[in-house]
C-alpha cells in the first residue's frame, strides 16, 4: 500500500498551513518543467518530505512558493473515456482503466510546490497512483487521437 493517500486534499490543506506557518506566501501557479530549468526534489519514500522542501525554501530566503493542485473533474474523465472508446488503436483495458477512475472524480491527485533560486526552479511533486494512471491514459489518447489514417497527406495534395 502506498504511503501517499488516495486523495491529496488533506495534504494540500497541510501544505497551506505549513507554508503560512513559516511566514511564507503562496503563488498559485504551475511550473512546466519542460519550459524552464528545474531541479526535482526527491522525497525518498517519505510522504512528509515536502515539509523539508518548504523548510529549505525558507532557509534559502525564498519570498514565496508556487503551488498548484489538480483535481479530477468528471467532465475531463468522460471526454477521455470517449476518446479512448472511439480510437481503434486503444486496448480494451485502457477504456476499463479510465472507467475505473470514475471512483476518483472530485479528488485531488497531484500537487506541485516550487521556488526559484539562482535561475532554476526547485520543484516538489506529489501524485497519487490513480493520477499516474490517468496521465498514462491521456498520453495514450493523445498519441492515437492525432493519427489520421484516411486523410491524404498535405504533400500528396499538391
Amino acid at each position: 500500500m502506498s504511503p501517499i493517500p488516495d486523495d491529496l486534499t488533506t495534504v494540500k490543506d497541510d501544505m497551506i498551513a505549513f507554508i503560512e506557518g513559516h511566514g511564507m506566501r503562496r503563488f498559485h501557479g504551475y511550473v512546466d518543467y519542460e519550459e524552464v530549468q528545474c531541479v526535482m526534489w526527491e522525497m525518498g519514500g517519505n510522504p512528509d518530505g515536502w515539509k523539508d522542501f518548504v523548510e529549505l525554501a525558507k532557509a534559502a530566503s525564498a519570498p514565496f512558493l508556487t503551488m498548484h493542485s489538480w483535481t479530477l473533474e468528471r467532465k475531463e474523465l468522460d471526454e477521455l473515456i470517449e476518446r479512448l472508446g472511439n480510437s481503434e488503436f486503444t486496448e480494451g483495458d485502457d477504456v476499463e482503466d479510465a472507467r475505473w477512475l470514475r471512483a476518483h472524480a472530485g479528488k485531488v491527485g497531484y500537487l506541485q510546490l516550487g521556488w526559484a533560486y539562482q535561475g532554476s526552479m526547485f520543484l516538489c511533486e506529489i501524485s497519487t497512483e490513480w493520477y499516474d494512471r490517468y496521465q498514462r491514459l491521456l498520453d495514450v489518447s493523445d498519441e492515437f487521437g492525432g493519427i489520421a489514417m484516411d486523410e491524404p497527406d498535405q504533400d500528396e495534395e499538391n
